[in-house]
């Protein structure tokens, strides 16, 4: 059960909002360093399929190997450094060859064949394979990290590595996908989840399906927060009607099936699970004042299979709620951009942002 503690805790300033020092290292700091949710493994669909993912300055190949395996490399030609794909997603045959100099790389990221460098004496081919990133796949989702010596991945979400599995997660795939581009700084996006003391006058319909007061905390510090919120509607789900719009997941039972639950995933995921599908948010930073939310909406291929399946009431749902976060969001920003703005006081029912500020900044290194 939630303590419900925000300790005196304000907001933070201004400079995090809108400092271009700041976002430089957060890059540094924490893109490249932490475990990025970077898609679902449902995407690929085979050995060479792929897709790209950018991160600043970096673009990471995420494929299906012949192996079945997998893997990611940087995007990043081992001759004179040009970059290799330039299409968001696709299919590869059996290999990666560079327009430039045609040097070419296996799925696996070894290096195959590159014309004429026999002829260079000290030249060994094994020694130029593409740049590797760790990669890990958890609950079917895909997770990348630009580090040179990540922390294992095992260890980094070992709060969270088996407490979903009543869901199965592996099994879902995409039914419906929406991308928002919102002119406001990311972790605007993540406080803006993290409490529900909004939901009364900005989410009339949310808030008839489940309370502002009906939520506990059961992860309440570190990179993994939320918890549950208990549903009006008994055997009810988070839809514009409020019933459910396919049948109950994996093995959830009681109060799974009677609740939604709400989980930050630091530092680029939103994680709500519902008793019959799942919504996941990635967010992308593209400026200090400017972020992309990626929405999915995930089910069983038994239900998007059924002759009747029909998820446009949550899909209308989040939809609507969506947009309602953004909007406010960007009006957030262009608050704190301005001269008059100082840090207010959290409220006791936003304890769970104040728990995201300080993981923000202990991994930043401002504390």
């Amino acid at each position: 059960m939630s303590t419900r503690t925000a300790q005196g805790a304000k907001t933070l300033t201004r400079r995090y909002y809108t400092g271009k020092d700041v976002y430089k290292a957060e890059t540094r700091k924490v893109f490249f360093e932490r475990w990025i949710y970077a898609g679902r493994v449902s995407i690929l669909d085979g050995p060479g399929s792929y897709f790209l993912r950018e991160i600043e300055s970096e673009s990471i190949i995420i494929l299906e190997g012949d192996d079945h395996e997998i893997h990611a490399h940087h995007n990043v030609c081992r001759h004179r450094g040009t970059r290799l794909l330039t299409e968001p997603e696709g299919r590869l045959s059996k290999s990666i060859q560079c327009r430039y100099h045609a040097w070419t790389y296996a799925l696996d990221g070894s290096l195959i064949g590159a014309p004429f460098m026999d002829e260079v004496e000290s030249f060994c081919q094994d020694a130029y394979p593409l740049k590797a990133v760790a990669v890990a796949v958890w609950e079917g989702c895909i997770f990348i990290n630009l580090a040179e010596d990540p922390e294992p991945f095992e260890r980094a979400f070992a709060p969270i590595i088996d407490k979903f599995g009543s869901w199965t997660m592996d099994e879902l795939e995409i039914a419906h996908s929406i991308s928002y581009e919102i002119p406001a700084n990311w972790k605007l996006i993540f406080q803006n989840y993290s409490e529900c003391y909004h939901c009364p006058s900005l989410h009339p319909i949310l808030n008839k399906l489940t309370s502002f007061k009906n939520s506990s905390n059961d992860l309440e510090e570190g990179p993994f927060l939320g918890g549950p919120m208990r549903m009006s509607i008994e055997g009810g789900s988070m839809t514009m009607s409020g019933q459910t719009c396919a049948p109950s997941l994996g093995d959830l039972s009681g109060e799974e099936l009677s609740c939604v639950q709400y989980y930050t995933v630091y530092p680029n995921m939103l994680l709500s699970l519902l008793p019959d599908y799942v919504l996941i948010h990635r967010i992308e930073r593209l400026a200090p004042e400017r972020s992309r939310v990626i929405c999915d909406w995930l089910f069983h291929p038994s239900a998007m299979a059924a002759p009747d399946f029909d998820p446009s009431s949550a899909i209308e749902f989040w939809s609507v709620t969506n947009q309602q976060d953004w909007n406010v969001s960007a009006l957030s920003q262009q608050g704190i951009s301005s001269q008059a703005y100082t840090p207010g006081p959290y409220s006791e029912l936003e304890s769970i942002i104040a728990a995201w500020d300080r993981e923000y900044l202990r991994s930043i290194g401002d504390v």
